[in-house]
């Protein structure tokens, strides 16, 4: 377990809270947090009892503003491809895929790197004083952490190339209009909000909602292999063929 108390990980019932507790940078990543939300997820997908992930943040200025500038830019080329940029695509990566579906409470900026973490949650709830945008190229620099993929999948490839080849940010409002947020609500109800929408998927049949989850988030031939391969595991047939096997005998599969 990295310890660190720039992220904080608590499971409370059924929900599990990762927050970002970084506020005098404006909860701008760096190497220690990324790390620190890797063990997050493994601690909420290791738990039976953690049916949604909750991600937050504190402070009212911003969710987060991306990376921390002064740790990637102090490193070489190759450390900033291996260390940086591909470690920032494997957490983003498992936290899209994480079993569990991922609610995201968002609050002021969520900006560069920031926003590529709110892409790889399921859902976003938004304050109405939440700002989004891609800053990259201000920077003369593109989004690097899953950006350019799941920004046009989620809004549509045009407003994608507008957030970010001009580096603007989008209001709530436009962001709930343009598919990027589920829900605007008061600053004073992010929290309640958030929790309320886990409680409600958290009572539903868990295995029901992460096949789903599954489902929805890829049609690839590996995922519905995977998919088959579970439901196939425990079907009549295949415990014919096990015992079969173990018995040294042809099996009599019926189709069940």
């Amino acid at each position: 377990m990295n310890q660190t108390t720039k992220v904080k990980f608590e499971i409370q019932g059924r929900i599990a809270r990762v927050t970002l507790d970084r506020p005098e940078k404006l909860n701008a990543l760096d190497p220690e947090m990324l790390a620190a939300l890797e063990d997050s997820l493994s601690q909420a997908e290791q738990s039976r009892e953690v049916r949604v992930i909750i991600l937050e943040a504190v402070g009212e200025k911003a969710f987060c503003v991306g990376a921390d500038i002064l740790a990637w830019t102090a490193l070489s080329p190759l450390d900033m491809w291996s260390q940086w940029v591909r470690r920032g695509h494997r957490i983003f990566d498992r936290l899209e895929h994480a079993k569990q579906p991922v609610i995201c409470a968002i609050q002021g900026f969520a900006y560069g790197g920031g926003l590529e973490l709110a892409l790889a949650c399921d859902i976003r709830i938004v304050t109405d004083s939440a700002r989004f945008a891609m800053p990259e190229v201000k920077l003369g620099t593109i989004p690097g952490w899953g950006g350019t993929t799941r920004l046009p999948k989620l809004i549509g490839s045009a407003r994608a190339k507008q957030m970010i080849y001009t580096g603007e940010p989008i209001a709530a409002e436009i962001a709930e209009c343009w598919g990027l947020a589920n829900e605007v609500v008061s600053a004073a109800s992010l929290g309640d909000r958030a929790a309320a929408l886990a409680e409600k998927i958290a009572a539903n049949a868990p295995i029901a909602v992460q096949t789903a989850k599954q489902l929805i988030a890829s049609s690839s031939s590996a995922t519905l292999e995977s998919l088959a391969s579970a439901v196939n595991a425990f079907s009549d047939d295949a415990k014919e063929g096990l015992a079969a096997f173990r018995e040294k005998r042809p099996p009599k599969f019926e189709g069940r």
